[in-house]
């Protein structure tokens, strides 16, 4: 690949990491407003959990197609229906219609970012890596600043439909560079597609987050459909890992998790996918419902967490080449994990500067720890196994998010029926008076009726939501340490020790990885 070839690949991928990061703020900031136009409260999470579900099971389907069939259609397809989603997001005139279309946009975004992070790994060795995944993390940062401000800008002074609607300029221009830019050369043979892999991972998946969202709100933890759902998700994943094992091409190779540094990874980046997803969408909503702010500075308050995420990826691509995964990676969770404890002790009366100051914290421990883990798994396998072993790391950590938000969001439900009901008791003349389509906890996040609510009600209101949202904190912090764990057990030593190493001329297949991977052990 020529220099101006390469290039042009860059910014295409550019474009494409600003896409997704752009889509995942803007629509954090802008749904609390969203929620407030179209109703809804008890399907708040829904609108995350429906993207995250489908963005997720496709993601090692598109790793495992990219490396038979190469990454440039895989990407192009994505792009595509990731468009096609945002624009019938932005159509949308129900809470359900969103959901759905919002599953339909998770269809495409599952290639984005993985197919970004694999071509990446494909046109650059390990030391320039390093330093590139330190630029796509800037932009990834320089995008999720814009997003919520300018996804509170939107809703505030125009219409919440053209936070899915400004998706379209950015993708179309990255697959236009895409296709004029990248050439591959894949060896064409016939393959044996993993369908029954897919189906029983997908039904697993769905099962599981139908169980969590639904129990305790449409029906008990304990009564039969909770129970159901449960039993069929383990069914449905026992199945998956026995498919995987006699599967001539799985699509997720079970054998990739031999190695210690792509399991630790896997299990690490789950983890900080809880996190992540459970700051960026639940300190929003804090700031909303229970200070009383606007979608603006809703977004401004992520603003310090995704400006110190890319300054210190870039830092922590040089600290990985110099001193290894498990330094790089403890420094970002140790951070992390400070940030997030300080979240804790968010009231009404929080001052900006101590939030701003757990943001920084929580956005720099992301950055340290999320290259580690990239460049770790790439870094331990060859080319045609790079797409899924990619894959399977950002697989496993938009399930933590996925998973952790719909726990987050059955939490918060849990807590809001509780503590909300007394209140409406006491101010039942209120209460009376409030628009009858409006659930409770909307009233918080509608401008316009709250500022005609007795000061009293607001206020015990707020402190409700705002002791709901604590016991979401609290699983984010106990998470946050259980991170710091993990990275003890990561080798030591400089990254360079753990290369994939085949010998000059040797075709690699699946059947290689075995060996290579259970050294790295």
């Amino acid at each position: 690949m020529t220099k101006q070839a390469r290039a042009i690949v860059v910014a295409a991928m550019m474009l494409g990491m600003f896409l997704a990061a752009l889509d995942t703020t803007i629509v954090g900031t802008a749904m609390p407003s969203i929620v407030g136009k179209l109703g809804g409260i008890t399907l708040y999470s829904w609108v995350f959990s429906a993207y995250l579900l489908t963005s997720t099971t496709t993601v090692p389907i598109y790793g495992k197609l990219a490396d038979l069939y190469g990454r440039k259609p895989l990407y192009i397809f994505g792009s595509l229906l990731f468009l096609a989603g945002s624009v019938a997001c932005g159509s949308a005139q129900t809470m359900e219609q969103l959901i759905i279309f919002r599953a339909i946009q998770g269809l495409g975004a599952g290639a984005v970012v993985p197919l970004v992070l694999t071509i990446i790994g494909d046109i650059f060795t390990l030391e320039e890596r390093a330093r590139v995944q330190g630029l796509f993390s800037g932009v990834w940062g320089l995008s999720s600043i814009v997003g919520p401000a300018l996804g509170g800008l939107i809703v505030d002074h125009f219409s919440w439909h053209w936070v899915f609607f400004i998706n379209l300029p950015f993708g179309l221009l990255s697959i236009l560079l895409v296709i004029i830019a990248l050439k591959e050369n894949v060896e064409r043979k016939k393959h044996h597609l993993d369908y029954i892999g897919t189906l029983t991972l997908t039904g697993s998946i769905v099962a599981l987050l139908f169980a969590l969202l639904q129990g305790g709100t449409t029906w008990a933890w304990n009564s039969p459909p909770s129970l159901g759902l449960f039993a069929a998700s383990i069914v449905l994943l026992v199945l998956f890992l026995y498919t995987e094992l006699k599967a001539a091409e799985p699509i997720l190779p079970l054998s990739l998790f031999n190695s210690r540094i792509i399991s630790l990874s896997s299990v690490g980046g789950l983890i900080l996918g809880v996190v992540m997803f459970g700051v960026t969408t639940y300190v929003p909503l804090f700031v909303q419902g229970v200070q009383g702010g606007s979608a603006t500075s809703a977004g401004i308050t992520l603003g310090p967490m995704l400006l110190a995420w890319p300054i210190a990826s870039t830092v922590s691509g040089k600290l990985i080449i110099r001193y290894g995964y498990r330094f790089t990676s403890l420094l970002g969770t140790v951070l992390t994990g400070i940030g997030v404890v300080m979240m804790l002790f968010y009231t009404k009366e929080t001052s900006l500067a101590f939030i701003v100051a757990s943001m920084v914290l929580t956005g720099a421990g992301l950055g340290f720890a999320s290259v580690v883990y990239t460049l770790a798994v790439q870094n331990s396998v060859p080319w045609n196994l790079r797409g899924v072993a990619t894959a399977s790391t950002q697989f496993v950590r938009t399930i933590g998010g996925t998973v952790g938000v719909a726990v987050m969001g059955t939490i918060l439900n849990a807590q809001m029926a509780a503590l909300f009901a007394p209140i409406f008791t006491r101010f039942a003349s209120v209460a009376q008076r409030l628009p009858h389509d409006i659930a409770p906890a909307n009233v918080l996040l509608t401008p316009d009726l709250r500022a005609t609510l007795p000061g009293a009600f607001l206020n015990q209101l707020e402190g409700a939501l705002s002791q709901a949202l604590v016991w979401v904190y609290v699983l984010v912090v106990v998470l946050s340490v259980a991170a710091v764990i993990t990275v003890f057990f990561l080798p030591g030593g400089r990254a360079e020790k753990y290369t994939y190493k085949a010998e000059e001329g040797e075709g690699v297949n699946e059947e290689l990885i075995s060996e290579p991977l259970a050294h790295l052990g």
